[in-house]
């Protein structure tokens, strides 16, 4: 897809209704259906924290960032991501928590980046966060600086590919609740992507489907 194309588009993108809970059950594990259709969040008192879903040029073409992040001690080490992380007492609000986590994960000039739209929260139960996503696009392709202990790669998904219903697939994974399951996943560059990025996904797709 053009980026000029992609740009041509931008209002009725922001203008489509969030598809949250259709969106994201798509791309559920099965055992996670229960957090998403009808569990209690404030029980668990969880975390806030933020992602950044950068849309931008590469070749003319429209692109979406992913990240690897790095192997370490954690439910999320090496998995694929958005950048994002916790919210910090010095962020003014959740939008500010994505734009620092982004510059501070890959480099990304926060004051290039236009934020758009906020797709749904997300609840994540082994790490106990609750995820707020916003949408971003640059005009420049940016220069990414990468933050070694928390990412080893980008992803540069390419919007036409995200559209391609091929990319969804179920994948015997085992997760940190389960042994051997098929979840439903993108398979992006042999990476694969499940669980909350993959739900978050799975709105974008949506979303963008709808005004395409």
């Amino acid at each position: 897809m053009q980026f000029e194309h992609f740009l041509h588009k931008l209002d009725v993108v922001v203008a489509q209704p969030l598809f949250a809970l259709d969106a994201h059950l798509k791309m559920a594990p099965l055992e996670r259906v229960q957090y998403l259709q009808n569990y209690d969040y404030s029980t668990k008192n969880p975390r806030a924290s933020a992602v950044l879903s950068l849309f931008y040029p590469k070749n003319n073409t429209a692109h979406l960032l992913l990240i690897v992040r790095s192997s370490y001690p954690g439910v999320h080490s090496s998995q694929i991501a958005f950048p994002g992380g916790k919210k910090e007492l010095t962020d003014k609000n959740l939008m500010e928590t994505a734009l620092r986590e982004a510059n501070e994960e890959v480099g990304i000039n926060v004051a290039e980046i236009e934020i758009l739209k906020q797709w749904s929260d997300i609840y994540i139960p082994p790490s106990n966060f609750m995820v707020s996503s916003f949408m971003g696009i640059t005009q420049k392709k940016p220069h990414f600086v990468l933050q070694p202990d928390e990412v080893s790669a980008v992803i540069e998904l390419p919007i036409a590919d995200l559209l391609n219903d091929a990319l969804v697939q179920n994948v015997e994974m085992s997760t940190s609740y389960a042994t051997n399951i098929l979840v439903p996943a993108f398979v992006i560059e042999n990476h694969i992507v499940w669980g909350a990025t993959a739900m978050i996904l799975s709105e974008i797709k949506e979303t963008l489907k709808a005004a395409f």
